[in-house]
């Protein structure tokens, strides 16, 4: 089962619900689309410096292969490698993007997927910082109020059959 952590800003009030809304989810587990589309992965969810740093090993990794002379498959070895490496790291540098734009980790939990991670974090969010408004005190029901010794299975009697 992944694990799953959220990132929230600095600003947030702690117990907010509403601060939901702006949180990111990050799963930690093998990101296929990163492994297939590399760079264009990260610009798509506009994680501009990562995309940058991947788009600048995958050159780079061209570059050497090429000056070094590398057979066709070994430059696709090479690829294939590279390509593994991001979709292995991809959810790091994701983590490390909302980091340095303000979004620390706040919390991590382990789920089967994000429905069950969003609501284990929810719960969390709003148990560990308690409720935004006082609640209510509960109301008591009538029956309790008369001291009969019945658990409210029976009514009062009153007095006349």
């Amino acid at each position: 089962m992944p694990t799953y952590t959220l990132h929230l800003s600095d600003e947030v009030d702690p117990g907010a619900p509403d601060a939901l809304d702006r949180a990111k989810l990050v799963a930690d587990r093998f990101i296929w689309p990163a492994f297939w589309f590399t760079a264009l992965w990260f610009f798509w969810h506009r994680l501009w410096l990562a995309g940058l740093l991947v788009l600048a090993a995958e050159v780079a990794a061209w570059a050497i292969g090429a000056s070094l002379g590398l057979s066709p498959l070994a430059g696709f070895v090479v690829t294939l490698l590279l390509s593994l490496l991001i979709g292995l790291e991809a959810s790091s540098l994701r983590r490390w993007t909302y980091e340095r734009s303000g979004r620390p980790l706040r919390d991590a939990v382990t789920a089967s997927d994000a429905k069950e991670a969003e609501v284990k974090l929810v719960g969390r969010w709003l148990d560990r910082h308690g409720p935004a408004a006082p609640s209510a005190p509960p109301r008591m029901p009538p029956y309790a109020k008369t001291g009969s010794p019945a658990l409210g299975l029976f009514p009062e009697a009153d007095g006349h059959r």
